[in-house]
């Protein structure tokens, strides 16, 4: 029995070694980006609802961009507070901002999937760049940083949208860490010609990649999926490409309590199972290894079966791992969160666990 749980270890390390040293490391050891500004016209879309701290310090970041050529196209999605007002004041002040008034739609209510629709049709450039209501770019640079992945084939751009540290809050450095993972897997995986996700804090896509697969009409009853749903459906091997030089980046702040981080993350493990079939077996995978990794060893260590090799085998597994995922945090600005690296990732398998049961027993909620 022991001989094949000892197999069996062998194996969840094949798996994992190659995730981080065939699929990560494509991302982790990838050559820093050049930037060499195209200059192509840009829509920047902000979807808000009920967002009126948030807009009134992170729209004038956005209107202070340093690029030639962008509208700002700001959508309120029938808002109950000052949200509209601002935006209204907005409008006014900025000759790029366009300003669309979503009223509630019986047939689509609080879906923002029915909101962001309205804006890309209100953009007048063929080139639409999103971020969230509550995110603000890294740098006046950021517009530049993200329309220089743009090519003539490639026209659907994954950035990343980091969050805010925190000083000594361990929930922090987990978010963030969970992050910088994630990051590390959707990037890794769109280098490999496989993308299946991006972030709506910070993506971009030409007009035609929209229509071209009718929009989110084939998910517009799931209330999430935005940005990762439509990607896993519009992207592929030629049309995408990744941006990851930090002026790029555009961050939020993080959840400060675990109640609210752990509800936003099963949001985003229920938005998955939607996912195309590849994409849904390479992320089990890779998560049922992470897990047996922690469990398999357990056994062989109490009876001291072939301890040398197994220790051995963790060890190297570990080393080979935080050696991928700290080129990564070098360059996602996110080096911090290795110190504390092997716990964090314990306490994320558990987490995903516990998501995975709470999910099955009750729905979580979405768009506000």
């Amino acid at each position: 029995m022991l001989n094949i749980i000892l197999y069996f270890f062998i194996a969840v390390v094949a798996v994992q070694l190659f995730y981080y040293l065939i699929v990560f490391a494509k991302f982790s050891f990838a050559r820093a980006q050049e930037i060499k500004p195209t200059n192509i016209p840009i829509s920047v879309i902000v979807c808000a609802k009920n967002e009126e701290e948030n807009v009134a310090k992170y729209i004038p970041l956005l209107a202070e961009q340093n690029y030639p050529d962008f509208e700002i196209v700001l959508i309120d999605d029938a808002s109950s507070d000052t949200t509209l007002d601002i935006f209204e004041e907005f409008e006014k002040t900025y000759p790029n901002i366009k300003l669309v008034k979503v009223k509630n739609n019986e047939a689509f209510w609080g879906n923002k999937k029915y909101a962001l629709t309205l804006g890309i049709k209100a953009a007048k450039k063929e080139y639409l760049l999103f971020t969230d209501a509550d995110c603000y770019p890294a740098s006046k640079d950021w517009i530049t940083s993200m329309s220089a992945q743009f090519t003539k084939e490639e026209t659907i751009v994954l950035g990343y949208g980091g969050y805010e540290k925190i000083n000594n809050s361990f929930l922090n450095k987990i978010i963030r860490f969970e992050t910088l993972l994630t990051a590390l897997q959707y990037f890794s995986w769109a280098k490999t010609g496989k993308p299946y996700m991006g972030v709506g804090r910070n993506l971009a896509y030409k007009k035609e990649e929209f229509f071209n697969v009718n929009g989110f009409i084939d998910h517009i009853q799931i209330r999430s999926g935005d940005d990762d749903l439509f990607i896993n459906q519009a992207a592929n091997s030629e049309n995408t490409s990744i941006s990851f030089s930090p002026d790029s980046f555009t961050y939020s702040a993080p959840k400060t309590s675990y109640k609210d981080w752990f509800i936003q993350k099963r949001r985003h493990v229920a938005t998955a199972k939607y996912y195309k079939a590849f994409d849904k077996i390479q992320l089990g995978l890779f998560f049922i290894s992470q897990l047996l990794f922690l469990l398999l060893p357990i056994a062989l260590l109490v009876f001291q079966f072939q301890w040398i090799l197994v220790l051995s085998l963790i060890g190297f597994r570990y080393l080979v791992t935080w050696i991928v995922i700290g080129f990564a945090s070098g360059k996602l600005k996110e080096k911090d969160v290795m110190y504390w690296y092997p716990i964090i990732e314990i306490i994320l398998i558990f987490t995903q666990i516990n998501v995975f049961i709470t999910n099955i027993f009750s729905k979580p909620a979405h768009w506000k």
